[in-house]
C-alpha cells in the first residue's frame, strides 16, 4: 500500500491510470468500509482509498473536533485488505484550487438530514467534487446507509456530465441490526442497546410506518421511539427511492429513513 500525503506525489502515481476505484472515508474504518473496498477490488486492482474528515460538511465545530480518529488503526486496518493507494490530503490539497466543475445541489438536499444541517450537502458535494477532479476515477463507491448524501452525489455527477460512475453497496449491519457506522464508537453499552431496539422497532413495523399518512400517526410513531430511549428524534420518513418524493403508498419501492440522538450521537439509518 502506498501511501500520500499531498497530491502532487499523488498524481505523479496516479495520473496514467484509467480505471481507479475510489472509496472516499472520513477514517475510523469498519466493516462497512472495507465491504466497499471488497465490492471495488472486483471492479478495478487500482483502489484508492482517502482518510479525510472534511470540516466544510459539519454545522457545529464541536462536532468536527469530537469526529472519532484513529489514523495508525486505520492504517492498519487498509494494509491487511491490501489496497493500492490511501491518500491523506491536507486542507491546502482540497481547497486551494477552483474546480472546473460547479456544485449542483438538488432539492433533494433540503429533505431528511438537509433540513436539519443546512449546509452539510453542499460540503459534502464539494469535497467530493474536488476529489474526483484531483483523482479521476472510474467509479466511486458508497453505502446505500449514506442514501442522500449518495443520491445527490449521482445526480451531481450526472447532471455535469462527470464520467465517474456511483456504485451504491449495500448497508453493513451489526448482528443486533445497527447499521456500522464510526459515530457507533461513541456508543455507550445503554446506548447500543437503545439502537438496537429502534432497530427493531422500525424493521418489524415497516409496513405500519409506510402507511402512517396523517401527522398524528406520524407524531405517535416518532413518540414511540422516544419511549424505547432515544435522546432526540429528527425525523422518521417514508421516501420513494425512485421518484424521492414522500411514499404515497405502501406498495412502493420506498425505505423508512430516521435521524436520531442518543446523548449527543447523531445516528442516521433507512430500511
Amino acid at each position: 500500500m502506498k501511501i500520500f500525503k499531498n497530491k502532487i506525489q499523488l498524481l505523479e502515481e496516479i495520473s496514467n491510470i484509467k480505471d481507479i476505484a475510489f472509496v472516499p472515508t472520513m477514517g475510523s474504518i469498519h466493516r462497512g468500509h472495507l465491504s466497499l473496498i471488497k465490492k471495488a477490488k472486483k471492479k478495478s486492482k487500482n483502489i484508492l482509498v482517502t482518510i479525510y474528515v472534511n470540516p466544510k460538511q459539519f454545522s457545529k465545530s464541536l462536532d468536527f473536533q469530537k469526529y472519532p480518529r484513529n489514523i495508525n488503526k486505520d492504517i492498519t486496518a487498509l494494509k491487511k485488505i491490501n489496497i493500492k493507494y490511501l491518500y491523506l490530503p491536507t486542507y491546502k490539497d482540497i481547497y486551494s484550487f477552483k474546480p472546473k466543475s460547479k456544485i449542483f445541489l438538488d432539492k433533494f438536499s433540503k429533505n431528511l438530514c438537509g433540513k436539519f444541517r443546512p449546509r452539510h450537502f453542499l460540503g459534502v458535494i464539494n469535497v467530493v467534487n474536488r476529489f474526483i477532479e484531483i483523482i479521476k476515477p472510474r467509479t466511486i463507491f458508497l453505502g446505500f446507509k449514506d442514501f442522500q448524501q449518495l443520491t445527490l452525489i449521482k445526480l451531481h455527477l450526472i447532471k455535469k456530465k462527470i464520467s465517474t460512475k456511483v456504485v451504491a453497496c449495500p448497508t453493513i449491519r451489526e448482528k443486533n441490526g445497527i447499521a456500522l457506522s464510526s459515530r457507533n464508537a461513541k456508543l455507550n453499552k445503554i446506548q447500543i442497546k437503545i439502537a438496537k431496539k429502534v432497530f427493531a422497532y422500525l424493521k418489524d413495523n415497516k409496513k405500519i410506518i409506510l402507511s402512517a399518512n396523517s401527522k398524528k400517526k406520524q407524531s405517535e410513531i416518532i413518540d414511540r421511539v422516544i419511549k424505547i430511549g432515544v435522546t432526540k428524534v429528527d425525523y422518521i420518513k417514508c421516501i420513494n427511492l425512485k421518484t424521492l418524493q414522500k411514499t404515497k403508498k405502501i406498495n412502493e419501492k420506498s425505505n423508512v429513513f430516521i435521524a436520531y440522538y442518543l446523548g449527543d450521537t447523531r445516528l442516521i439509518d433507512n430500511l
